[in-house]
Protein backbone atom coordinates (compact mmCIF):
# COMPACT_ATOMS: atom_id res chain seq x y z
CA UNK A 1 0.00 0.00 0.00
CA UNK A 2 1.61 3.49 -0.90
CA UNK A 3 -0.32 5.32 2.10
CA UNK A 4 1.93 7.82 3.58
CA UNK A 5 1.14 9.92 6.78
CA UNK A 6 3.08 13.32 8.09
CA UNK A 7 3.56 13.43 11.80
CA UNK A 8 5.13 14.93 14.27
CA UNK A 9 8.65 13.95 14.40
CA UNK A 10 8.79 13.55 18.10
CA UNK A 11 6.09 11.17 17.39
CA UNK A 12 6.86 9.72 13.79
CA UNK A 13 6.95 5.85 14.23
CA UNK A 14 4.56 3.50 12.45
CA UNK A 15 4.75 -0.52 11.90
CA UNK A 16 3.93 -1.90 8.72
CA UNK A 17 3.01 -5.66 8.87
CA UNK A 18 0.76 -8.33 6.85
CA UNK A 19 -2.27 -9.75 9.11
CA UNK A 20 -4.74 -11.53 7.86
CA UNK A 21 -8.10 -10.06 6.76
CA UNK A 22 -10.31 -10.09 9.71
CA UNK A 23 -13.04 -12.30 8.84
CA UNK A 24 -14.62 -15.08 10.88
CA UNK A 25 -16.54 -18.39 10.11
CA UNK A 26 -19.76 -17.10 10.15
CA UNK A 27 -21.12 -20.28 12.04
CA UNK A 28 -19.03 -18.60 15.14
CA UNK A 29 -21.07 -15.05 14.50
CA UNK A 30 -23.60 -13.67 16.79
CA UNK A 31 -26.59 -12.62 15.04
CA UNK A 32 -29.31 -9.84 15.39
CA UNK A 33 -32.44 -9.00 13.86
CA UNK A 34 -32.41 -5.31 12.67
CA UNK A 35 -35.89 -3.37 14.42
CA UNK A 36 -37.26 0.16 13.01
CA UNK A 37 -34.65 3.14 13.28
CA UNK A 38 -31.73 0.86 13.78
CA UNK A 39 -28.80 1.96 12.03
CA UNK A 40 -25.49 0.54 11.14
CA UNK A 41 -23.66 3.00 14.38
CA UNK A 42 -26.36 2.41 16.56
CA UNK A 43 -27.12 -1.14 16.18
CA UNK A 44 -23.55 -2.15 16.88
CA UNK A 45 -23.49 0.34 20.32
CA UNK A 46 -26.38 -1.05 21.15
CA UNK A 47 -24.72 -4.66 20.78
CA UNK A 48 -21.22 -3.31 22.92
CA UNK A 49 -19.30 -3.09 19.93
CA UNK A 50 -17.11 0.23 18.95
CA UNK A 51 -18.46 1.06 15.61
CA UNK A 52 -15.94 3.22 14.82
CA UNK A 53 -13.30 0.30 15.18
CA UNK A 54 -15.49 -2.06 13.66
CA UNK A 55 -17.79 -0.16 11.10
CA UNK A 56 -16.13 -1.76 8.05
CA UNK A 57 -15.68 -5.57 9.36
CA UNK A 58 -19.85 -5.13 9.82
CA UNK A 59 -20.33 -4.30 6.38
CA UNK A 60 -17.78 -6.96 4.77
CA UNK A 61 -19.58 -9.66 6.77
CA UNK A 62 -23.13 -8.20 5.77
CA UNK A 63 -21.92 -7.62 2.24
CA UNK A 64 -25.02 -8.34 -0.36
CA UNK A 65 -27.30 -7.66 2.80
CA UNK A 66 -27.50 -3.75 3.07
CA UNK A 67 -29.16 -1.76 0.75
CA UNK A 68 -28.09 1.56 -0.54
CA UNK A 69 -26.08 4.08 1.50
CA UNK A 70 -25.28 0.64 3.92
CA UNK A 71 -28.88 0.58 4.91
CA UNK A 72 -30.26 -1.93 7.12
CA UNK A 73 -33.43 -3.93 5.98
CA UNK A 74 -35.64 -3.78 9.26
CA UNK A 75 -36.47 -7.52 10.54
CA UNK A 76 -33.39 -8.86 8.68
CA UNK A 77 -30.77 -10.83 10.18
CA UNK A 78 -27.18 -9.80 10.87
CA UNK A 79 -24.08 -11.04 11.84
CA UNK A 80 -21.68 -9.03 14.32
CA UNK A 81 -18.01 -8.88 14.00
CA UNK A 82 -16.23 -11.15 16.12
CA UNK A 83 -14.20 -8.34 18.17
CA UNK A 84 -11.87 -10.84 20.08
CA UNK A 85 -10.35 -13.06 17.30
CA UNK A 86 -9.12 -12.98 13.67
CA UNK A 87 -8.97 -16.11 11.71
CA UNK A 88 -6.88 -16.99 8.28
CA UNK A 89 -9.24 -16.37 5.32
CA UNK A 90 -7.62 -16.58 1.53
CA UNK A 91 -7.24 -12.77 1.76
CA UNK A 92 -4.39 -10.96 2.70
CA UNK A 93 -4.93 -7.43 4.33
CA UNK A 94 -2.45 -4.55 5.03
CA UNK A 95 -2.51 -2.95 7.94
CA UNK A 96 -0.81 0.40 9.37
CA UNK A 97 -0.32 1.66 12.71
CA UNK A 98 -1.04 5.30 13.03
CA UNK A 99 -0.34 6.23 16.67
CA UNK A 100 -1.78 10.00 16.18
CA UNK A 101 -5.56 8.30 16.24
CA UNK A 102 -5.13 7.22 19.71
CA UNK A 103 -4.54 3.64 21.03
CA UNK A 104 -8.14 1.94 20.42
CA UNK A 105 -8.06 3.15 16.89
CA UNK A 106 -4.28 3.33 15.59
CA UNK A 107 -4.34 0.05 13.58
CA UNK A 108 -5.89 1.11 9.96
CA UNK A 109 -7.25 -1.77 7.70
CA UNK A 110 -6.64 -1.55 4.18
CA UNK A 111 -10.70 -1.67 2.48
CA UNK A 112 -9.45 -0.41 -0.80
CA UNK A 113 -6.98 1.14 -3.28
CA UNK A 114 -9.68 3.71 -4.30
CA UNK A 115 -7.50 6.85 -3.23
CA UNK A 116 -3.95 5.36 -4.25
CA UNK A 117 -2.65 7.73 -6.58
CA UNK A 118 -4.08 11.11 -4.16
CA UNK A 119 -2.81 13.43 -1.73
CA UNK A 120 -4.74 15.06 0.82
CA UNK A 121 -3.99 17.88 3.27
CA UNK A 122 -6.52 18.19 6.40
CA UNK A 123 -6.71 21.23 8.91
CA UNK A 124 -9.18 21.38 11.64
CA UNK A 125 -10.11 24.95 12.31
CA UNK A 126 -8.46 26.98 15.46
CA UNK A 127 -6.13 24.69 17.92
CA UNK A 128 -3.03 26.06 20.65
CA UNK A 129 -4.09 29.35 21.98
CA UNK A 130 -6.94 29.44 20.18
CA UNK A 131 -10.11 27.05 20.89
CA UNK A 132 -12.13 28.82 18.44
CA UNK A 133 -16.04 28.99 19.63
CA UNK A 134 -16.52 28.02 22.98
CA UNK A 135 -19.43 26.92 25.00
CA UNK A 136 -20.88 25.46 28.10
CA UNK A 137 -22.79 22.07 28.02
CA UNK A 138 -24.12 20.91 31.43
CA UNK A 139 -21.87 22.86 33.27
CA UNK A 140 -18.66 22.01 31.07
CA UNK A 141 -16.54 23.93 28.37
CA UNK A 142 -16.80 22.76 25.16
CA UNK A 143 -14.39 24.33 22.60
CA UNK A 144 -14.88 23.85 18.56
CA UNK A 145 -11.15 23.23 17.69
CA UNK A 146 -11.61 19.82 19.82
CA UNK A 147 -14.30 18.54 17.86
CA UNK A 148 -13.41 19.74 14.56
CA UNK A 149 -9.94 17.61 15.24
CA UNK A 150 -11.74 14.70 15.90
CA UNK A 151 -13.56 14.96 13.05
CA UNK A 152 -10.56 15.59 11.15
CA UNK A 153 -8.91 12.65 12.62
CA UNK A 154 -11.66 10.41 11.91
CA UNK A 155 -11.79 11.75 7.85
CA UNK A 156 -8.06 10.65 7.58
CA UNK A 157 -8.95 7.26 8.99
CA UNK A 158 -11.12 7.11 6.34
CA UNK A 159 -8.84 8.03 3.30
CA UNK A 160 -6.23 6.08 4.54
CA UNK A 161 -8.35 2.76 4.20
CA UNK A 162 -8.60 3.52 0.62
CA UNK A 163 -5.04 4.14 0.17
CA UNK A 164 -4.68 8.04 0.29
CA UNK A 165 -1.78 9.79 1.22
CA UNK A 166 -3.05 11.88 4.04
CA UNK A 167 -0.74 14.91 5.81
CA UNK A 168 -2.97 16.33 8.96
CA UNK A 169 -1.64 20.05 9.15
CA UNK A 170 -2.64 20.44 12.79
CA UNK A 171 -2.27 17.79 15.23
CA UNK A 172 -1.77 17.22 19.21
CA UNK A 173 0.04 13.93 19.89
CA UNK A 174 -1.99 12.79 23.13
CA UNK A 175 -5.68 13.41 22.25
CA UNK A 176 -6.37 10.66 19.25
CA UNK A 177 -10.00 9.76 18.43
CA UNK A 178 -12.38 9.89 20.95
CA UNK A 179 -15.31 8.26 22.17
CA UNK A 180 -17.02 10.84 24.56
CA UNK A 181 -19.58 13.59 23.88
CA UNK A 182 -17.45 16.17 26.03
CA UNK A 183 -14.07 16.69 24.51
CA UNK A 184 -11.13 17.57 27.11
CA UNK A 185 -10.46 21.40 26.36
CA UNK A 186 -6.18 21.97 25.82
CA UNK A 187 -3.97 24.07 24.22
CA UNK A 188 -0.67 21.53 23.30
CA UNK A 189 -2.06 21.09 19.38
CA UNK A 190 0.98 22.05 17.08
CA UNK A 191 1.09 22.50 13.36
CA UNK A 192 3.91 20.26 11.45
CA UNK A 193 6.61 19.01 11.27
CA UNK A 194 6.74 20.61 15.46
CA UNK A 195 5.59 24.83 15.21
CA UNK A 196 4.14 25.98 18.16
CA UNK A 197 0.92 27.79 17.35
CA UNK A 198 1.17 31.46 17.29
CA UNK A 199 -1.28 33.61 19.31
CA UNK A 200 -2.13 36.28 16.15
CA UNK A 201 -4.66 35.11 13.95
CA UNK A 202 -3.10 35.90 10.79
CA UNK A 203 0.44 34.67 12.27
CA UNK A 204 -1.73 31.07 12.91
CA UNK A 205 -3.28 31.60 9.14
CA UNK A 206 0.13 31.58 7.66
CA UNK A 207 1.54 29.51 9.47
CA UNK A 208 -0.57 26.26 8.63
CA UNK A 209 -0.91 28.08 4.95
CA UNK A 210 2.84 27.89 4.72
CA UNK A 211 2.87 24.24 5.88
CA UNK A 212 0.44 23.13 2.82
CA UNK A 213 1.71 25.45 0.40
CA UNK A 214 5.27 23.51 1.03
CA UNK A 215 3.92 20.13 1.28
CA UNK A 216 2.33 20.77 -2.06
CA UNK A 217 5.28 21.98 -3.81
CA UNK A 218 6.86 19.18 -3.38
CA UNK A 219 3.82 16.36 -4.27
CA UNK A 220 3.71 18.44 -7.63
CA UNK A 221 2.08 16.70 -10.23
CA UNK A 222 0.27 14.56 -8.10
CA UNK A 223 -3.70 14.64 -7.75
CA UNK A 224 -4.00 16.86 -4.44
CA UNK A 225 -6.70 18.09 -2.12
CA UNK A 226 -7.34 20.03 1.15
CA UNK A 227 -10.13 19.61 3.61
CA UNK A 228 -10.73 22.34 6.41
CA UNK A 229 -13.17 21.07 9.04
CA UNK A 230 -14.66 24.42 11.50
CA UNK A 231 -17.77 24.25 13.52
CA UNK A 232 -19.33 27.34 13.05
CA UNK A 233 -20.36 29.88 16.27
CA UNK A 234 -23.69 31.67 15.43
CA UNK A 235 -26.57 32.75 17.81
CA UNK A 236 -27.71 30.17 20.38
CA UNK A 237 -30.85 29.79 18.54
CA UNK A 238 -30.12 29.11 14.82
CA UNK A 239 -28.93 25.80 14.31
CA UNK A 240 -27.72 24.86 10.41
CA UNK A 241 -26.80 21.95 8.39
CA UNK A 242 -23.37 21.55 7.47
CA UNK A 243 -22.08 23.36 4.41
CA UNK A 244 -19.20 24.02 2.27
CA UNK A 245 -16.91 26.87 0.50
CA UNK A 246 -14.91 26.54 -2.44
CA UNK A 247 -12.83 29.62 -3.60
CA UNK A 248 -14.41 30.85 -6.52
CA UNK A 249 -11.83 30.39 -9.61
CA UNK A 250 -11.22 27.12 -8.73
CA UNK A 251 -13.03 24.21 -10.59
CA UNK A 252 -11.57 21.76 -9.16
CA UNK A 253 -12.67 23.34 -5.82
CA UNK A 254 -16.06 23.91 -7.10
CA UNK A 255 -16.18 19.85 -7.79
CA UNK A 256 -15.16 18.97 -4.89
CA UNK A 257 -17.37 20.79 -2.36
CA UNK A 258 -20.19 20.03 -4.81
CA UNK A 259 -19.56 16.19 -4.47
CA UNK A 260 -19.42 16.18 -0.96
CA UNK A 261 -22.68 18.31 -0.72
CA UNK A 262 -24.40 16.00 -3.43
CA UNK A 263 -23.26 13.34 -0.77
CA UNK A 264 -25.10 14.82 2.19
CA UNK A 265 -28.34 15.80 0.24
CA UNK A 266 -28.18 12.00 -0.78
CA UNK A 267 -27.82 10.73 2.96
CA UNK A 268 -30.44 12.81 4.30
CA UNK A 269 -32.98 11.70 2.00
CA UNK A 270 -32.30 7.91 3.05
CA UNK A 271 -31.66 8.69 6.61
CA UNK A 272 -34.08 11.24 7.34
CA UNK A 273 -36.41 11.51 4.40
CA UNK A 274 -38.85 13.96 6.41
CA UNK A 275 -36.04 16.65 7.31
CA UNK A 276 -35.34 19.20 4.66
CA UNK A 277 -31.61 19.55 4.24
CA UNK A 278 -30.25 23.13 3.81
CA UNK A 279 -26.42 22.91 3.59
CA UNK A 280 -25.23 24.44 0.57
CA UNK A 281 -22.10 24.62 -1.17
CA UNK A 282 -20.47 28.77 -1.97
CA UNK A 283 -17.77 30.38 -3.48
CA UNK A 284 -16.28 32.20 0.24
CA UNK A 285 -12.84 33.64 -1.39
CA UNK A 286 -12.35 36.10 0.98
CA UNK A 287 -11.16 33.48 3.61
CA UNK A 288 -7.63 33.59 4.05
CA UNK A 289 -6.77 29.88 3.87
CA UNK A 290 -9.34 29.45 1.06
CA UNK A 291 -7.25 32.81 -0.87
CA UNK A 292 -3.96 31.63 -0.11
CA UNK A 293 -3.52 27.77 -0.13
CA UNK A 294 -2.18 26.63 -3.18
CA UNK A 295 -4.36 22.79 -3.58
CA UNK A 296 -8.33 22.92 -4.54
CA UNK A 297 -9.94 22.62 -1.87
CA UNK A 298 -13.09 22.93 0.38
CA UNK A 299 -13.68 24.18 3.26
CA UNK A 300 -16.56 22.71 5.64
CA UNK A 301 -18.63 23.88 8.46
CA UNK A 302 -19.87 20.99 10.86
CA UNK A 303 -22.64 22.93 12.68
CA UNK A 304 -23.16 25.58 15.12
CA UNK A 305 -21.75 24.99 18.43
CA UNK A 306 -24.08 27.06 20.48
CA UNK A 307 -27.33 25.78 18.64
CA UNK A 308 -28.61 22.93 21.27
CA UNK A 309 -30.07 20.78 17.97
CA UNK A 310 -26.83 21.18 16.91
CA UNK A 311 -24.84 20.42 19.79
CA UNK A 312 -26.29 16.84 19.99
CA UNK A 313 -25.20 16.22 16.41
CA UNK A 314 -21.83 17.25 17.08
CA UNK A 315 -21.31 15.69 20.28
CA UNK A 316 -22.27 12.43 19.63
CA UNK A 317 -19.06 10.20 18.57
CA UNK A 318 -21.52 8.29 16.43
CA UNK A 319 -22.63 11.63 14.42
CA UNK A 320 -18.66 12.93 13.92
CA UNK A 321 -17.89 9.26 13.10
CA UNK A 322 -21.05 9.65 10.38
CA UNK A 323 -19.90 12.75 9.28
CA UNK A 324 -16.44 12.01 8.58
CA UNK A 325 -17.90 9.07 6.42
CA UNK A 326 -20.11 10.93 4.44
CA UNK A 327 -17.46 12.91 3.82
CA UNK A 328 -15.20 10.80 2.47
CA UNK A 329 -17.94 9.24 0.07
CA UNK A 330 -17.90 12.72 -1.13
CA UNK A 331 -14.15 12.47 -1.42
CA UNK A 332 -14.06 9.57 -3.38
CA UNK A 333 -16.73 10.94 -5.90
CA UNK A 334 -15.16 13.87 -6.04
CA UNK A 335 -11.57 11.78 -7.52
CA UNK A 336 -13.87 9.25 -9.44
CA UNK A 337 -15.79 11.51 -11.51
CA UNK A 338 -12.55 13.80 -12.16
CA UNK A 339 -10.85 10.11 -13.82
CA UNK A 340 -14.03 10.32 -15.93
CA UNK A 341 -14.25 13.85 -16.76
CA UNK A 342 -17.90 14.43 -15.27
CA UNK A 343 -18.47 17.51 -13.32
CA UNK A 344 -16.20 19.96 -14.64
Amino acid sequence: MNSAFQLNPSNYFFCFFLLPMLVVAQDSLRIVVAKPGDGIYSLLRENGINPTKFYNQFVALNDGNLGEDEVLYMGRTYFLPDTLSVQKVDKIQDEIEYPIFGENFAKVDSISNRLGDTVYYLISGHGGPDPGAVERYNGKLIAEDEYAYDVTLRLARELLSHGAEVHIIVQDGNDGIRDDRILEVDKDEIVIPDQTIPLKQLARLKQRTEAVNDLYSKNRGKYQRLLVTHVDSRSRGTNIDVFFYHHEKSKNGKRLAECIHQTFLRKYRKFQPNRVYNGTFMERSGLYVVKNTLPAMAYIEIGNLKSKKDQRRILDPDNRQALAKWISEGILLDYESSKIGTSK
